[in-house]
C-alpha cells in the first residue's frame, strides 16, 4: 500500500505559534507573570528557526532516503491503520528521549542541540531557537529502528513533527502546574521549565518530547521547586546574539580541543563524543561533577531530586592490638 498523502504540520503550525506567542504576552499582562521578552534574543530565535527549516529543507531528503534504505530491512508490515499510527507515536515519542537524552550527555550532538538552550530567557520563541545542525550530526539515525521494525518512514517523520509541534507550547512561564493527571503523563511547561535551566539540580533532566513517563520510568525526572525558581542559559553563557555562533560555537570548540598537541587517541576520543564539559587536565566541570562539587558546597541538599547523595564517609583505619 502506497503512502498517505500526509500534511506538513510544521509548516501548518507557523501561524498557531504566532498566535501563541501574542497570547503570551497578553497573558503576562493580565495575570502579571514574569515574562521575559528581549528584543535581540528573539530576533536571534527567529533567525535560528528560519534557518534549522533552510537546513530541513536542504538536507532533510538524506535523512529520508536512509529512512527509506533501512524501511527496506523491516522486519514487519505494519500497515497504516490508526492503532499502528498511534503505536509509531509512542515509540517516537520514547525515540526522542533517548535522542535527546544523548543529546544532553555526549558532547558530539550537543554540539548540534546547544543553540536551543543559549537563549538566558524562557518564553515561546525560545521554542523557535533551534539546531542547524541536526542532520550533520545524524539525529536522523535514531529514527532507524522504527523503520526496521516496521513504520513507513512517511508515517515516522510525520509523528515526529507531531511532538514537535506539541513541545512549543510548553516553552513559557505563563502557565504555572497543570492538574496533577496531567503532569503526572504528559510534559508541561513546568518539567520543561527544569530542562532549561543551569541550576546544578536541575542540568541535564526531564529530557521528555511529549511523555513525561520516559523521565519518570528512567530515572531523569526532577520537578519544579517553586522555592528555587530557573535559570535559564548555559552553564557559561555564550555572550552573543550572533546567530552564526550560537549555531557552530561548539563544534568549533570540539575541532579546537581534539587538535590540541599531545593527547591520546582516547583523548581526542572524549572531547568529540564524551560529557559535555569533559576536559583531561580537569579545567572544566561536566554536569555530574557540578552537581557534587554543589552538594560538597551545600551538604543540607543532598539527596534532593536531581542532586546526588553525600560520599560515604572513609571508614576509620583499624586500630593495632
Amino acid at each position: 500500500m502506497s503512502p498517505p498523502d500526509l500534511p506538513d504540520l510544521t509548516q501548518l503550525a507557523i501561524p498557531g505559534f504566532v498566535a501563541l506567542m501574542v497570547l503570551e504576552l497578553l497573558l503576562a499582562d493580565r495575570t502579571h507573570r514574569r515574562i521575559d521578552y528581549e528584543t535581540r534574543d528573539t530576533l536571534a530565535s527567529l533567525i535560528m528557526g528560519a534557518g534549522s527549516v533552510v537546513e530541513g529543507a536542504v538536507l532533510g531528503s538524506v535523512a529520508y532516503v536512509v529512512l527509506v534504505a533501512a524501511h527496506q530491512l523491516a522486519l514487519l508490515d505494519l500497515g497504516w491503520s490508526v492503532p499502528t499510527f498511534a503505536l509509531c507515536f509512542v515509540l517516537d515519542d520514547l525515540r526522542y528521549y533517548v535522542y535527546h537524552r544523548v543529546s544532553h550527555e555526549s558532547r558530539w550532538f550537543w554540539a548540534a542541540h546547544v543553540s536551543h538552550h543559549s537563549s538566558q530567557h524562557y518564553n515561546l520563541s525560545t521554542a523557535l531557537r533551534q539546531t542547524w545542525t541536526s542532520t550533520l550530526a545524524g539525529s536522523f539515525l535514531f529514527w532507524i529502528p522504527l523503520a526496521i521494525l516496521g513504520f513507513h518512514p512517511v508515517m515516522i517523520v510525520f509523528v515526529s513533527s507531531i511532538n514537535l509541534v506539541y513541545q512549543f507550547w510548553i516553552h513559557t512561564e505563563a502557565i504555572g502546574r497543570l492538574p496533577a493527571p496531567i503532569e503526572a503523563v504528559f510534559n508541561t511547561p513546568s518539567h520543561h521549565r527544569v530542562h532549561h535551566a543551569r541550576n546544578p539540580r536541575y542540568l541535564d533532566a526531564n529530557h521528555a518530547g511529549t511523555l513525561i513517563i520516559w523521565d519518570r520510568l528512567f530515572g531523569t525526572f526532577v520537578p519544579e521547586d517553586t522555592s528555587e525558581p530557573c535559570r535559564y542559559g548555559l552553564v557559561k553563557d555564550l555572550g552573543t546574539f550572533n546567530p552564526i555562533r550560537i549555531a557552530l560555537h561548539e563544534w568549533v570548540a570540539i575541532a579546537r580541543d581534539v587538535i590540541q598537541r599531545e593527547l591520546s587517541l582516547g583523548q581526542r576520543l572524549r572531547y568529540a563524543f564524551g560529557a559535555p564539559g569533559w576536559s583531561h587536565d580537569g579545567s572544566r566541570r561536566t554536569s555530574a561533577e557540578i552537581k557534587a562539587d554543589w552538594v560538597r558546597d551545600h551538604p543540607e541538599t543532598a539527596g534532593l531530586p536531581g542532586l546526588p547523595e553525600p560520599p560515604e564517609p572513609p571508614e576509620p583505619p583499624e586500630l593495632g592490638r
